[in-house]
């Protein structure tokens, strides 16, 4: 799922040349998948509440092994853009689930380190599967590489089938009465921080290969540079579900903040100058990787904690939250595209200042 998401940051440029659209224009197809995804989440949610969850999470991995291999074919733009949609209906129906899955499936103060978990595939799709797309990108075309994700999308599928226990679906909730959670204090004052800390994350990340070629990094380099934000993005979700059970999520976010605003003032201050060193833009990708992901664990905490008994939906609504960041990140990044990549990472640097403020003001009225 992660994989899908997004690698085609790894292969951005070479996606553009072949369907002969600019590079900004293509990395559209990015902030469509994320966006779609995040209005189709609660929708999918009430229409497919009353299925096993194994079934569903089957049948969600089927759809998006049908997306990906219709976005393989696709011989134009426009194309690809539906087939992104129809990935992000596939998306929406799993990544959710999955996450209520392992909330249910462990005890209440394990509850932090299973999300982590499931969140985990996400990070390991950074880790692995943008850098590999790079790198494969470059040797067989874009298209193939898409098309491997499908095959991969059939072998989990069939993985989910033989391992997953049997859980029941839910009552199916009308989607009105289920975004009322929304009204919920606890609740609402979460989602909003989801937005603008992944926002301000992924205003440079899908043109992140551009991006640090401009900085002097050749090319060839983009691949190690993405791996090592995929593996500070393991690291920093496994770290941040283990923390917030053992610190709470305030000192985990805090921490997150801090560690992305730095992080990209770093970067834009490289790319302003066209002198990276490749060793320090490794070590800023490692920490931008971890800042990045060590958000997720501790928002799913404290929704979950504010809504006990609606864990799947304020997962969903967490999910969307996410993907309605990305695609507002995407969205500026590829705006800000031709005004030069300083520019670009100034802006998630402030975005992540801004989500420090906002979850110092939270932290104080509930007193953690």
């Amino acid at each position: 799922m992660g994989t899908d998401a997004f690698i085609v940051a790894g292969f951005l440029p070479a996606m553009a040349s072949s369907l002969h659209v600019s590079t900004a224009a293509a990395g559209q197809s990015v902030t469509v998948f994320a966006l779609s995804y995040a209005v189709l989440a609660p929708v999918v949610a009430t229409v497919t509440a009353r299925l096993p969850r194994r079934r569903l999470l089957v049948a969600a991995l089927t759809v998006l092994f049908l997306a990906n291999l219709g976005s393989a074919l696709a011989p134009n733009l426009p194309i690809l853009i539906l087939t992104r949609v129809l990935a992000a209906a596939g998306a929406a129906g799993y990544t959710p689930n999955a996450g209520a899955a392992a909330a249910a499936l462990v005890r209440q103060e394990q509850r932090g380190r299973a999300l982590a978990v499931v969140v985990g595939g996400l990070t390991v799709a950074t880790a692995l599967g943008v850098p590999l797309g790079s790198l494969f990108g470059r040797l067989f075309d874009w298209r193939p590489v898409l098309a491997g994700v499908a095959m991969l999308c059939l072998l989990v599928a069939a993985g989910v089938h033989l391992v997953m226990p049997e859980l029941p679906g839910n009552p199916r909730t009308p989607l009105r009465q289920r975004l009322a959670v929304l009204r919920r204090p606890g609740v609402f004052v979460v989602l909003p921080l989801t937005v603008i800390g992944m926002a301000s994350c992924y205003t440079a990340y899908a043109y992140s290969v551009p991006a640090l070629h401009a900085s002097g990094m050749p090319l060839s380099a983009a691949s190690t540079i993405l791996f090592l934000y995929g593996v500070g993005a393991v690291l920093g979700n496994l770290t941040a579900g283990y923390a917030t059970d053992r610190w709470g999520w305030a000192v985990v976010l805090g921490t997150a903040y801090v560690a992305m605003a730095a992080t990209l003032a770093g970067l834009g201050r490289l790319a302003a100058t066209h002198a990276a060193v490749p060793a320090l833009v490794g070590l800023l990708a490692l920490v931008w990787g971890a800042s990045s992901w060590a958000q997720t664990p501790p928002q799913q905490h404290r929704l979950i904690a504010a809504a006990p008994g609606e864990s799947p939906l304020v997962i969903s609504l967490n999910s969307s939250g996410i993907y309605l960041g990305i695609a507002l990140g995407t969205t500026l990044g590829g705006v800000t595209f031709h005004r030069g990549f300083p520019t670009m990472y100034a802006i998630g640097a402030a975005g992540a200042v801004l989500a420090l403020l906002i979850l110092l003001a939270s932290a104080r009225r509930t007193g953690r």
